[in-house]
């Protein structure tokens, strides 16, 4: 299957009660995927083209309010639309799941693949201190695995996850296993507003508190489940790192392409791993941190000016050199490129 129609497929057979989106290219065949299947008579999800990104958010945002499994996608520009309601659905700490097949910018830019929405999405593209949980899948298998984990963490934490897909693993084609139809939610959750019911209580979502000493609890208690997550759900995988005096580190796309280039530094006598971060936030801190120590460098290899490297350089905290190398605009590097720049910027660097 393409990988945003397995992506779509996902959804329903997650038991999503509910998708509204709007049509943006790369990501367009999720809500077309969707609106030609018309699951509302196989399990009962409503499907809506919203009349813009912004109203996507909010009709996500109510019914997450409700205690369902609600969800959106869009790609890059039409991600940035959504910032202010996915803020406000994070501060009234609700789960929903939010898919980003990024294009490149800035602006209206190409529709040609990128990483450049990494900052946005790990470090919070709307106001105020929230964090999102990141999913970053490098397959088709891997986008509609984590359709199911990103529903499975949202109510875990009351908190939006965003898949950060890219226009190379939307629009390619891979052999996928689909899991089997799961049930949707009849639970009523004690947050969500169901109504007025005898001996229960008035239920307001809001993130609005006019009090600053409220406002401050609030954040006191976001950060602690912030932490929780850190714990709890870092994911990651590695390759070639037992023995190895280099590493790449690439996430999505960019970690095929780089898996490559490793085997390739493997042939020429250079012991190169990779690693690969499969949650970009939480963020994988305690390998880099632990692997440091026998590394005489990293290469991370993003689509984009260089973002993940950051975080790369702080959870090493100095004890060894990281570089990055990166293409713009669409242009995706080959690994022979991605050798190249180890060799030059690494090794004899």
């Amino acid at each position: 299957m393409k990988g945003n129609e397995a992506l779509a497929e996902a959804a329903i057979r997650a038991g999503a009660d509910a998708y509204f989106g709007y049509p943006i290219t790369p990501q367009s065949e999720i809500i077309e995927y969707l609106m030609a299947e018309n699951p509302e008579e196989l399990t009962g999800m409503v499907v809506l083209q919203a009349e813009s990104e912004v109203a996507a958010i909010n009709m996500v945002y109510g019914a997450a309010g409700c205690g369902k499994r609600a969800m959106t996608s869009s790609s890059s520009p039409g991600i940035s639309l959504k910032q202010e309601g996915l803020s406000y659905i994070a501060g009234a700490e609700l789960p929903c799941v939010l898919v980003n097949v990024v294009r490149a910018g800035p602006g209206l830019g190409t529709i040609q693949p990128s990483q450049s929405d990494y900052f946005q999405a790990v470090k919070g593209g709307g106001h105020g201190d929230y964090k999102l949980i990141v999913l970053a899948p490098a397959t088709v298998q891997e986008s509609v695995d984590y359709v199911k984990l990103a529903f499975d963490l949202a109510f875990k934490y009351r908190n939006p996850v965003m898949i950060l897909s890219d226009g190379i693993i939307g629009q390619m084609m891979e052999k996928v296993e689909l899991f089997e139809q799961q049930p949707r939610l009849t639970e009523e959750f004690e947050w969500a507003t169901v109504g007025k019911k005898p001996n229960k209580d008035s239920v307001i979502v809001t993130s609005l508190q006019l009090q600053s000493e409220e406002q401050e609890k609030v954040n006191l208690r976001l950060q602690a489940k912030y932490r929780e997550v850190e714990k709890n759900e870092v994911r990651y995988e590695t390759h070639n790192c037992e023995d190895a005096e280099y590493l790449f580190t690439a996430f999505g796309s960019c970690a095929r392409i780089t898996r490559k280039a490793m085997e390739m530094a493997r042939e020429k006598g250079i012991k190169v791993g990779l690693l690969r971060p499969q949650t970009l936030y939480p963020f994988p801190v305690d390998a880099f941190h632990q692997l440091a120590g026998q590394l005489k460098g990293i290469l991370t290899v993003e689509m984009n000016a260089g973002q993940m490297v950051e975080d790369v350089k702080l959870a090493v905290n100095g004890q060894t050199k990281v570089e990055h190398f990166g293409r713009f605009g669409g242009m995706i590097p080959s690994p022979e490129e991605i050798l190249n720049a180890m060799e030059q910027k690494i090794i004899g660097g």
